[in-house]
């Protein structure tokens, strides 16, 4: 049995920062049930990076996240992970309270944001329908993310401070002996005396695998489609590339260029049970009816279409931190639709926690607290 001093379940964007973090501080080892990390939520990610989403805690660790960003460490990776693309929230003359509201939320920690009128929104937007909107708040900093080469950096940087991941790697069983947790896996038997609950959309099912109470995880569906837009006068489509991310303040879609397409979404949150999750006909149906409400494009062949596991506790707060029922037993989950663009601060939260530093001081100086992200928390 192989023994180290973090055992870190799920090699996602959650798992993979916390455990190059922890890797400075000891040795780690991760285990992935996955043939390959990432599998099921942080490869079907939308990709944005924008400090205007979220609950208040997730903001904050989202402009936390900022500096690591844009000033990688050394060999981290080959490219910058961020690239200029902004957000705009758009909506109706019945919405306007609410995106005053938004502007005013936004704007708390994101200086840079602003509240535009309807000519604002088409000029960023020209896609869109002129009746459909009646003003709109622009994010200029948010920013598209390499998924890929940030996830990699993270497990690539973990190797090189000695950790491991080891993949086709299902816990069988979990449990606490003589001070140290043991995993019955597919691939063999690992102990720490802290095991990392990053297992995604599984995490509650680890917990009761491991004689822990569960936090309430419920796995909820998103869906996702690409696309060509077809417009009456093909010279509309000029400059796609160019054009921001839209999402409507409801939030019942979101749109944004990718890689010479439209990719586009519900923002369905259908609960699931964990699985290897796939779109329903229905949800591809109302993603390309709201669209063509909202836009003068249509949609007539789709590229591709898939869907992901985004999977919240009821406060949509990620929980992290020990388990007050189970020594040793870190809870790392339910980072929602946010895991990716919240990882490097995440990343560094967590090693603090699980090492007994605390908070990182630039996170606790955003305003959030160690009980706002407490297993213990009520909900």
């Amino acid at each position: 049995m192989e023994r180290v001093d973090f055992l870190v379940v799920g090699a996602g964007i959650a798992g993979a920062s916390a455990a190059y973090e922890l890797a400075a501080q000891g040795r780690v080892l991760v285990l992935e049930r996955e043939s390959q990390p990432g599998y099921h939520s942080t490869g079907r990610s939308a990709a944005l990076y924008t400090q205007t989403y979220g609950p208040a805690p997730i903001r904050a660790l989202t402009v936390a996240s900022w500096n690591f960003y844009t000033n990688p460490p050394g060999g981290f990776a080959d490219h910058d992970l961020l690239t200029p693309r902004g957000v705009l929230i758009v909506g109706r003359d019945d919405e306007v309270d609410r995106l005053d509201a938004e502007y005013e939320q936004g704007r708390r920690l994101t200086p840079s944001v602003e509240r535009y009128d309807r000519d604002q929104v088409l000029a960023r937007a020209p896609f869109l329908r002129p009746d459909y909107v009646a003003g709109g708040v622009w994010e200029p900093d948010a920013r598209d993310i390499d998924v890929h080469a940030l996830h990699h950096g993270f497990l690539r940087g973990l190797k090189a401070r000695g950790g491991r991941v080891v993949t086709d790697a299902e816990v069988r069983a979990l449990a606490r002996r003589d001070g140290l947790w043991v995993a019955e896996t597919s691939a063999g038997s690992f102990a720490a005396p802290v095991v990392v609950n990053a297992a995604g959309a599984w995490a509650d099912e680890l917990a009761k695998l491991a004689g822990v109470a569960a936090v309430g995880l419920v796995p909820k569906r998103r869906t996702a489609i690409t696309f060509d837009p077809v417009f009456e006068d093909p010279a509309d489509k000029a400059g796609l590339d160019g054009w921001p991310m839209v999402s409507d303040v409801a939030e019942t879609f979101y749109v944004k260029p990718d890689a010479g397409r439209l990719l586009a979404s519900p923002a369905d949150q259908t609960p699931v049970e964990p699985c290897d999750v796939q779109p329903e006909d229905i949800d591809v149906a109302v993603t390309v009816d709201r669209l063509e409400q909202a836009s003068r494009f249509s949609v007539r062949r789709l590229a591709h279409r898939w869907a992901g596991l985004r999977s919240f506790v009821a406060d949509k707060v990620p929980v992290v931190g020990f388990a007050p029922d189970a020594e040793g037993f870190f809870w790392l989950a339910g980072q929602g639709g946010y895991g990716i663009q919240t990882a490097p601060a995440m990343g560094r939260v967590a090693a603090g926690l699980a090492t007994g530093r605390g908070l990182p001081s630039d996170v606790r100086a955003l305003g959030v607290t160690e009980s706002d992200l407490s297993p213990a928390r009520p909900r």
